[in-house]
């Protein structure tokens, strides 16, 4: 009986100790380097913003087709960037690729969480919380996420095109377009092509992350790995942009043509009423498809582009967050 008393009396030290180590445990866990929204948002908003940065050309070169009534695309586009080259120099490719990064920061950040809060609240209401949503709220949480954030930036993209399409002579700058816009054609001018806009980026916010995300379930079901690898999402960021682009792309044209009416002359007033002339002048395909091909082109490399700078920042940060120069 005292050797029974004496042996739980022994271990007794060794209970008390690893009680007392606990606590240093636990606090090193919680020094771990997180992963948060916040994070995902910061390296995602550079990511679009290098992304869109190395496409402007492309991307300057389509606004302008849209903008205008051009017979053919595909040889003229290259053609125009090379003239503009010639012209103006280097940087004219890249005008409006200010309003571009202001522009599209924010849409980031307020698309990308306001998914996230849509997803939430759907998941609750449809009873999958931290769970693959169904098909039609998958679709839904994109969609209200996409018309989020274009609402609250749309001024910021009617900038954009409107520097893309005239000299550099005619606005210095970002601010001297709002004050000219204002002064010269109202405030309400801002949000021509609002409408439009809207209706295209349902389909396109609703499609892209509706196809985006359901690849990952099929991905993540078919191979047993919780996340895909980087050309995987690649393929899969790729595939979901060009089926989203194809669906909206038509309203993406009356926007343009709406949103530069001011300074091409032309009298675009209601979408019926663009499409309309579009389909009159320029038919079906060579009218409301202009410029489909260069976004065929361009979506590819700027996914790939944001793909890639994405998972170098997202590295480059979590290095940071373990060096403790900052912590959530």
């Amino acid at each position: 009986m005292a050797h029974r008393v004496h042996d739980h009396q022994s271990r007794l030290p060794v209970a008390q100790a690893t009680v007392l180590t606990l606590p240093p445990s636990s606090q090193a866990k919680d020094l771990r380097p997180t992963w948060t929204a916040l994070d995902s948002l910061l390296c995602g908003a550079f990511a679009g913003a290098v992304a869109k940065t190395v496409i402007a050309p492309l991307d300057r070169t389509k606004i302008i087709f849209q903008g205008k009534g051009r017979k053919t695309f595909s040889r003229s586009a290259f053609r125009l960037i090379y003239c503009s080259y010639v012209k103006d120099g280097l940087l004219s490719l890249w005008r409006g690729n200010s309003a571009t990064m202001v522009r599209v920061m924010p849409y980031a950040a307020i698309q990308f969480s306001s998914h996230e809060q849509y997803k939430k609240v759907l998941g609750g209401h449809y009873g999958c919380q931290g769970k693959a949503l169904p098909p039609f709220p998958r679709f839904l949480a994109g969609s209200m996420a996409g018309t989020t954030a274009a609402m609250l930036t749309y001024p910021l993209d009617m900038v954009r095109a409107r520097m893309a399409v005239t000299a550099k002579e005619m606005y210095c700058n970002i601010m001297h377009v709002f004050v000219r816009i204002s002064q010269e054609e109202g405030f309400k001018t801002l949000y021509r092509g609002f409408t439009p806009t809207i209706l295209g980026v349902i389909p396109y916010a609703g499609i892209t992350f509706f196809t985006y995300e359901t690849l990952k379930k099929l991905h993540t079901e078919k191979t047993k790995r919780a996340q895909p690898y980087t050309v995987e999402r690649l393929a899969f960021g790729a595939c979901a942009g060009l089926i989203g682009q194809s669906a909206s792309y038509p309203l993406d044209v009356v926007r343009r043509r709406m949103q530069t009416a001011g300074v091409t002359g032309s009298a675009y007033n209601t979408i019926l009423g663009t499409m309309r002339e579009i389909v009159r002048h320029e038919g079906v395909v060579r009218g409301l498809y202009k410029g489909l091909s260069m976004n065929w082109l361009k979506g590819p490399v700027a996914v790939g582009i944001s793909f890639t700078t994405f998972d170098i920042t997202h590295s480059l940060l979590l290095k940071v967050h373990q060096m403790g120069f900052f912590t959530h």
